[in-house]
């Protein structure tokens, strides 16, 4: 029965491993963001028609109920970023789930021009995707190199989508040249060169007035849209220079400065002093942790130089924490659990026994979540921490029963199997009671019950396969760590007797 049980432990144990792992498993929320860039020197009119594109499509999707769209939306936000939140009708209204109408749109949306589309669970304005890596390094170029590359390996990998870099999409720059001594020569300080080109083409704002609803409002001035695309017109200013003694002069900007057009990185990031690139990712139907063992492989087959490095971040880093967070409750549970029924038996070797049940439930554990197709997540860490304290009970009720009717002189064979004969009801009536009250959050009925279901499987399983295995289990351990102990009383009393 022993070498049964530590078989079984070992299989449930090889299940567990083999499952998958994510922070907490998709569920239908009827509701979703779409944000889109568009083209780094787009302007608010065409951000515009790629928004009224985007809707278009958004028309022809059955089951939306509604959708509202912004263009620079939150603290960050500029005329390229635009978003739609959509509402969908019930799951019992609509044929396809959520993650169907996903696939369906991201399609249609690829085929739209001069946009990134991507998706995001509502509340995250930010844009922020279930899968970021991060590559750091100082060499801007080199950033760039790196993350084309494991953009380009990223896109083998099936259930990896909606890819984006940070530093991929160059905005273009309009850039001056001051020669310091034709400046210098002339009169003409840096100084004025900014100033009077920043008003010319920014603007600069000369008064204001107060609008019907009593908001002050900047008058600004600056040059007409068509001289300020026409980069030769900027060099055909004039300065004004004023010199003691001698008239003002005004000087062409093209005598003292040059321009050129280049590109410069539309965003630097940085983080622990370091810069770095950020790539972003959706996952459809690929669980964040075979994501990121991906990812893992592609940054080891990747020939970094030295000082560069890729990190996680955003809900990968969560995970992991998270996850040590649950390992080391797990333990202080099992700790605890131990120290009361070492109290309540007046014993540190009948505990051993009971808690038996402990492993057994991670048999029925992982069983189950393999086969409902769950995953290793939050809620069934949680299931797993909750089975800590439930399982006990079982294997409790019947050494504590056996302790009894052996202190009223009963053998303890036929103590232990009286034990399990008149135990068996009670045990049977708590488990199936703790498991049919779980039945209905396993079954993810209503609305956001799939990410709650795990949890629920979690604590089934392990209660069939404990309860099962401790009825056959336990009295034999019992009475194993029976003989145990009162060996270890023998050779203990032996040796007091001795020394005495």
């Amino acid at each position: 029965m022993i070498g049964i049980a530590a078989l079984a432990f070992a299989a449930g144990l090889g299940v567990f491993v083999s499952l998958k792992s994510e922070f907490f498993s998709p569920y239908d929320q009827a509701e979703f963001q779409i944000n889109f860039l568009s083209a780094p020197d787009a302007s608010l009119d065409e951000t515009r028609g790629r928004l009224d594109a985007v809707l278009a499509e958004m028309a022809n999707i059955p089951g939306v109920k509604h959708t509202y769209s912004t263009i620079g939306a939150g603290d960050a936000g500029t005329v390229r970023d635009g978003m739609v939140y959509v509402k969908l009708v019930e799951k019992k209204k609509r044929g396809n789930n959520q993650e169907e109408i996903l696939r369906i749109l991201r399609a249609r949306l690829l085929e739209i021009p001069g946009i990134v589309p991507s998706f995001a669970e509502v509340g995250r304005m930010t844009g922020e995707k279930p899968l970021m890596v991060n590559i750091r390094g100082e060499d801007i170029d080199q950033l760039k190199a790196y993350a084309a590359q494991m953009k380009r390996e990223l896109y083998k990998v099936p259930g990896i989508v909606d890819l984006e870099a940070t530093l991929e999409h160059d905005i273009p720059e309009f850039r001056l040249a001051v020669h310091r001594e034709k400046a210098v020569s002339t009169g003409v300080t840096t100084g004025d060169i900014v100033r009077t080109v920043g008003a010319l083409v920014g603007g600069q704002a000369v008064t204001t007035y107060e609008d019907e609803d009593g908001d002050a409002v900047d008058v600004r001035v600056r040059l007409p849209l068509a001289l300020r695309q026409d980069p030769s017109q900027v060099e055909r200013m004039r300065l004004a220079v004023r010199k003691a003694g001698e008239p003002t002069a005004l000087v062409p900007l093209g005598e003292v400065a040059a321009y050129s057009m280049s590109t410069t990185p539309s965003e630097i990031d940085r983080q622990d002093l370091t810069r770095q690139v950020v790539i972003s990712a959706n996952l459809d139907g690929l669980p964040l942790g075979e994501a990121m063992k991906d990812v893992r492989k592609v940054a080891s087959g990747m020939d970094m130089a030295p000082g560069y490095r890729v990190v996680f971040s955003g809900e990968g880093e969560e995970m992991v924490e998270s996850f040590g967070y649950m390992a080391e409750a797990l333990l202080l549970a099992v700790i605890f659990v131990y120290l009361i029924l070492a109290a309540q038996f007046e014993s540190f070797i009948d505990p051993f026994s009971i808690m038996l049940s402990l492993p057994l439930s991670v048999v029925g554990m992982a069983g189950m979540l393999f086969l409902t197709g769950d995953t290793i997540n939050i809620m069934s860490l949680i299931g797993l921490i909750m089975l800590m304290g439930l399982v006990t009970k079982n294997a409790i009720l019947l050494v504590d029963y056996s302790k009894v009717l052996q202190s009223r002189g009963m053998d303890r064979r036929e103590a232990t199997i009286t034990a399990g004969r008149t135990r068996l009801r009670p045990i049977m009536m708590t488990t199936l009671a703790m498991i049919f009250g779980m039945l209905p959050l396993a079954l993810a009925l209503g609305p956001g019950g799939e990410m709650r279901a795990p949890m629920a499987r979690a604590v089934i399983g392990g209660l069939i396969t404990s309860t099962f295995l401790t009825l056959l289990v336990v009295p034999v351990v019992y009475t194993v760590l029976d003989d145990v102990g009162a060996w270890i009383r023998r050779k203990w009393g032996g040796r007091q007797e001795v020394r005495g």
